[in-house]
């Protein structure tokens, strides 16, 4: 009998029964004698139907490979990239910048993200917003209605935004400057973005009247959020000279102490400057200018 690729001879003794022959001494396979052409030519018709591998392009480096994995600054591919993350991912490194355990550099697994640090910063404006309402609403004279004041919403944008964006690329600048080759960009937003988190139990229970309360649940977040930082940022900042990493710790801290102070006075104290004097009620306290004495002539 024949097979395509090889042909089989098979020896049958009289009786038509194979019985206790040895199939490997009787079995016996010869090269095929099809025409290698007829071979390659089929070999071909049946890739021409299939389509192309995805590796196809990046063998060779031609000019397709180059193109293919050029991404450009206005393409929504450069910045998909650093979304490129799941919700298990993101609750992981929540959990893991309120509750350290590891460094969070190494949590991180060579692969920051900026999806979980915008959505953090997005929701402490927004958290902050009610807070410092709820506080002026609180310590308004109730005297008249109370205005909502959206320069609170303005502010707090412009606070969080401000210092999760333009602090870590300060400090990797100055790290790049100092002979840091470990400074990462990525990764300094990474890791300020996610320290903002502790910020949102902060404000929802700061809006109290209590004074001395709202200091204490504020520093509180700030020495846990500084905390934070300082031991995934020195084994970075110890890369330069002994002497400016001292600098960049005392300017790491201070920066963010100075966040803790703003955070404190312009959202949960009673006349807020960002709101421009307090917003609940208008102007109760104020004097009405005197009225003009009635004219005879």
């Amino acid at each position: 009998m024949s097979r395509a690729g090889y042909d089989a001879v098979v020896d049958v003794d009289d009786e038509g029964d194979l019985g206790h022959t040895d199939l490997q001494e009787d079995l016996e396979f010869h090269n095929s004698t099809f025409n290698e052409g007829q071979q390659a030519g089929r070999k071909g018709n049946t890739a021409s139907l299939l389509p192309p591998p995805v590796t196809a392009g990046s063998g060779g480096g031609g000019q397709g490979s180059s193109s293919s994995s050029k991404r450009h600054l206005w393409s929504i591919a450069f910045y998909a990239q650093y979304f490129d993350v799941d919700t298990s991912s993101v609750l992981s490194r929540c959990w893991a910048a309120l509750f350290p355990r590891a460094n969070f550099l190494d949590v991180l697994e060579g692969n920051p993200d900026l999806y979980g640090p915008f959505w953090i910063a997005t929701t402490v404006v927004l958290i902050l917003f009610l807070g410092g309402t709820i506080s002026q609403y609180l310590s308004s004279t109730g005297q008249g209605p109370f205005a909502y004041d959206f320069k609170l919403l303005s502010g707090a944008a412009g606070l969080i935004y401000g210092y999760t964006i333009g602090i870590p690329v300060l400090l990797y600048g100055a790290l790049r400057y100092f002979g840091s080759e470990s400074a990462n960009l990525l990764e300094c937003w990474a890791l300020y973005g996610y320290a903002n988190l502790i910020w949102i139990p902060v404000a929802l229970i700061s809006w109290s009247p209590i004074t001395i309360l709202n200091w204490v649940f504020v520093g509180v977040g700030c020495a846990l959020s500084v905390a934070f930082l300082l031991r995934n940022l020195y084994p970075v900042l110890s890369a330069t000279d002994r002497q400016t990493s001292k600098v960049l710790l005392v300017l790491v801290v201070a920066l963010h102490m100075g966040l803790a102070l703003a955070i404190k006075i312009l959202f949960f104290a009673a006349g807020s400057p960002v709101a421009g004097g307090g917003g609940g009620g208008g102007n109760d306290d104020a004097t009405p200018p005197p009225a003009e004495p009635p004219r005879l002539f």
